[in-house]
C-alpha cells in the first residue's frame, strides 16, 4: 500500500470525480489553505454546523444520540464554545475508489490554537460528504472559517482492491448529503 501524490489525486479528481468540487492547486492568499498539496488534498468545511449544547443536560450515548444536544447554525465563522465541539460537513463531496484508503488529519494552523478535528477514514467505495468533528480543547471560544481549510486528506492505494468494500456491505454512512449524526 502506497501513499498517492499530487499528480495521481488530480487524475483520479478530474477522470474518475474523486473530489467534488476540485481545487487542483493549493490555495493559500488570504485564507486558511485548502487544495491539492504534495500527497494529499487539504479539505475546507462548509457554513453549516450542529454545535454541541447541554440546555436540556442531555447524556451523550453513541447508541441513542439525542439530536437535542445538538444546536443547528449556518454562517460564514462558526464559534465553538471553550472545552466543546462541533459537527460540520466538507465542502467536497467524495467518491473513493475501491482499491484506495484515506486518512485525514487536522491542519497544524488549527491545531497550534488547540482546535482539533477528527475524521474516520475514508473506506473503499464511500461516497459523500465527510462529517467532521472540530473540538475546541481550550477554555476560550475558538472561531472556525467556513470555505477554508481545515484538515488534510491522505490517499493510500491497496497493492489489491479489497475483498469487502463499504459500499459492498452497505454502510450506514454511504451517499451522506449532509452533517450525519451518529447512528446505530
Amino acid at each position: 500500500m502506497g501513499l498517492k501524490p499530487d499528480h495521481w489525486i488530480r487524475k483520479m479528481a478530474l477522470e474518475q470525480h474523486m473530489i467534488e468540487p476540485f481545487a487542483e492547486s493549493q490555495v493559500r492568499e488570504g485564507v486558511i489553505s485548502y487544495g491539492t498539496s504534495s500527497y494529499g488534498y487539504d479539505i475546507r468545511v462548509a457554513d453549516e454546523f450542529k454545535i454541541f449544547t447541554n440546555v436540556y443536560s442531555a447524556v451523550v450515548d453513541p447508541k441513542h444520540f439525542d439530536p437535542r444536544s445538538m444546536v443547528d447554525f449556518k454562517g460564514d465563522v462558526c464559534i465553538i464554545p471553550p472545552n466543546s465541539f462541533a459537527l460540520a460537513r466538507t465542502v467536497e463531496y467524495f467518491r473513493i475508489p475501491r482499491g484506495v484508503l484515506t486518512v485525514c488529519l487536522g491542519k497544524s494552523t488549527y491545531a497550534r490554537c488547540g482546535i482539533i478535528v477528527n475524521v474516520t477514514p475514508f473506506e473503499p467505495e464511500w461516497e459523500g460528504f465527510v462529517t467532521l468533528e472540530i473540538s475546541n480543547t481550550t477554555p476560550l471560544p475558538a472561531k472556525i472559517y467556513s470555505n477554508e481549510g481545515i484538515a488534510q486528506v491522505l490517499f493510500f492505494e491497496g497493492d489489491e482492491v479489497c475483498t469487502t468494500s463499504y459500499a459492498d456491505k452497505k454502510g450506514k454512512y454511504q451517499y451522506q448529503q449532509s452533517i450525519a449524526l451518529p447512528k446505530l
